[in-house]
């Protein structure tokens, strides 16, 4: 073999070196992202209910992390199961419970949006007046602007909620009520205020019944961020009501609401140890009338949530 011959074989091996060279980086490259591929797809859910739990956490994620106050309703997209019990006496001195007070399961089927279907109130009277439900409610809300705390710590949200006249025994109301409201929420640091303004639209009997604009306000504090003090909320909220047309025109109501939220404490975690998306969020507070017109002076409200 002549040196020309020589320096083509070694050319030749050095040519299926570097093709095997090249070919064994490739392999390495296509395993490790094949490997990377299948922890993402492993780690990814793999069930509807996985899939859908995933989207509403990503949602919430976008927002403020702040609870759910005892009144006002929050401009959050928040998913739970709720309940309350009111307890308080009617201007004659009557001994009245309501059970549930209009709450149920809230849920959340799309990235701005949260359903909430209300199960009927149930009013306990000692008056001698016969028990009774009261109206299934709803209500939709959508989210329209909404911050983290990392981020602007802000939200604004559109309610829509509707009244269906199911109850009993005098527990409800005579006609079928819309009720638009707007919600705005910010937050500075470990404070956070919310505020509603709607007004109720009777679809009919309108004359009768009149309108009623409603406006609530909530101060709440976070005790701290770590530690036992990051499951307790305190609060205090202004909620009033006014009145035009219907048999209480021109009339105002407000009541001063100090309470407190204990929450959200996880019932489950996930595999990496983070708390899970199952909670457990209850409070207690004391609606108090500031005006001389009201219909109760003072309510116990109490009130307990399943976060999930």
């Amino acid at each position: 073999m002549n040196f020309s011959d020589r320096l083509i074989a070694v050319e030749g091996c050095g040519r299926i070196v570097s093709a095997r060279a090249l070919f064994f980086t490739a392999f390495l490259i296509f395993g490790a992202v094949a490997v990377r591929a299948q922890q993402t797809t492993a780690a990814e859910p793999d069930t509807f209910i996985g899939r859908y739990q995933a989207r509403v956490t990503a949602t919430q994620n976008e927002q403020p992390h702040w609870v759910t106050p005892l009144v006002t309703v929050t401009p959050r997209l928040e998913q739970e199961f709720r309940t309350d019990f009111l307890h308080y006496y009617n201007t004659s001195g009557h001994e009245i419970w309501n059970y549930d007070n209009s709450k149920g399961l809230e849920f959340i089927p799309e990235k701005h949006t949260e359903l909430i279907v209300n199960l009927p109130p149930f009013f306990d009277r000692s008056n001698g007046e016969s028990d009774g439900f009261g109206d299934i409610s709803f209500l939709a809300k959508e989210r329209i602007y909404s911050r983290n705390e990392e981020h602007g710590n802000g939200i604004v949200t559109f309610f829509l909620g509707a009244t269906v006249p199911t109850g009993k025994n005098g527990s409800g109301s005579c006609c079928a009520v819309v009720t638009p409201t707007l919600a705005m929420g910010k937050g500075y640091g470990l404070w956070s205020f919310t505020t509603t303004a709607g007004g109720s639209l009777p679809v009919t009997n309108a004359q009768a019944l009149g309108h009623t604009i409603t406006w609530n306000n909530t101060l709440q504090y976070h005790v701290a961020k770590k530690g036992m003090g990051r499951f307790f909320w305190p609060e205090i909220e202004s909620n009033n009501s006014f009145y035009k047309g219907g048999s209480n025109d021109g009339k105002t109501v407000s009541y001063v609401t100090p309470g407190i939220i204990i929450g959200r404490i996880p019932l489950d975690h996930n595999a990496d140890g983070t708390p899970g998306r199952l909670g457990l969020t209850f409070g207690a507070g004391e609606e108090i009338a500031v005006t001389h017109f009201n219909t109760y002076n003072h309510e116990t409200i109490i009130t307990a949530r399943i976060p999930f």
